[in-house]
């Protein structure tokens, strides 16, 4: 039977058509996934997010790399999510002072992590410390308590080095100030490792950082760390006492980081990354290189991970709400 030539055309059309999609969705499925990263090459963000997109590509049998968007402590990659297509191709690698705190401390962050991200996995968490410098306190044995004494004994010079403004280190000193009745003050740094420099040469006596970062110079003995965050102590440390442990409430709550999808991500999508994610995540290998950085796997489910987060959401807030500090 002879077909009209306009039928042929819309055939011709239809056919082309679905060559195309079919084309499409095998580009998708090969199509690298990016995670993104807030924060620059070899950081300790960028590092976790290097080892995730090997070991999510050799789980998924698809590529995965890294892209870096630094800046503004990772509201610059968090707002790139925000308007990131929803087609699984874009993932965030982020630490909860980006999700939590920077929408507490800052007017207009462009997200809310709640409402734009979906919650594909927790990966890690990253309890601080405080370390102090045994020789400018002129006690080899110091304690945080030990610490507070000194600072009241020595106006001016309780200053205390936080990796960044506005972070909860920088709350957590107030709290240790008002608890143990002792004028310290929170001195913001570009990350650990600058502070770490003016801390071992005697420039601030003290200091709140990762334990990755801070567990080196204390077991070369150039700093003492003196308290953990957190409701228990670490296995790392198992004489370091937590906060709460020396009395001083407020300041449990632990950095952690996690990836999320845009929101809108397929759920189907979004559960073959997330039960990728937990497989990696709870693996020997990955948790001993976490550990080799000072760092606890850990890992959830996407409900638990929103659940989490709310739950710092509430914590971070009481803590800036206490120390009156006004959002710039």
């Amino acid at each position: 039977m002879k077909l009209p030539s306009a039928f042929k055309t819309l055939l011709r059309l239809a056919t082309a058509s679905a060559l195309a999609a079919s084309a499409a969705c095998a580009y998708a499925d090969d199509a690298a996934v990016k995670i993104m990263v807030g924060s620059n090459a070899g950081s300790g963000t960028d590092v976790i997010a290097r080892h995730l997109a090997l070991g999510l590509q050799q789980e998924l049998k698809r590529p995965f790399v890294v892209e870096n968007r630094s800046g503004a402590g990772g509201q610059i990659a968090a707002q790139a999510l925000k308007a990131a297509r929803p087609d699984g191709l874009t993932l965030f690698l982020s630490n909860s002072h980006t999700v939590s705190m920077i929408p507490l401390t800052t007017l207009n962050p462009g997200f809310d992590a709640l409402k734009d991200f979906a919650p594909v996995g927790l990966v890690a968490i990253h309890p601080d410390v405080f370390v102090v410098n045994p020789t400018t306190l002129g006690n080899p044995n110091a304690g945080l308590r030990d610490f507070a004494s000194w600072a009241k004994a020595n106006p001016g010079r309780g200053n205390v080095g936080v990796p960044a403004p506005a972070s909860a280190p920088v709350f957590a000193v107030d709290i240790v100030s008002r608890v143990l009745g002792s004028d310290l003050k929170s001195v913001p740094y570009r990350g650990d490792a600058p502070m770490l420099q003016d801390l071992i040469a005697g420039q601030i006596p003290a200091g709140i950082g990762s334990v990755g970062a801070m567990l080196p110079p204390a077991k070369a003995g150039k700093t003492r760390i003196v308290a953990v965050n957190g409701t228990k102590r670490l296995p790392l440390l198992p004489d370091v006492p937590t906060y709460a442990e020396l009395g001083i409430q407020g300041y449990e709550e632990v950095i952690f980081t996690s990836l999320f999808a845009p929101a809108n991500t397929p759920p189907a999508l979004l559960q073959s990354y997330s039960t990728a994610l937990a497989k990696l995540v709870r693996s020997p290998e990955f948790t001993e290189t976490l550990a080799n950085m000072g760092v606890t796997a850990a890992s959830s489910t996407p409900a638990e991970l929103t659940a989490r987060v709310k739950e710092t959401n509430k914590a971070w807030t009481t803590m800036v709400s206490n120390v009156g500090y006004t959002p710039q």
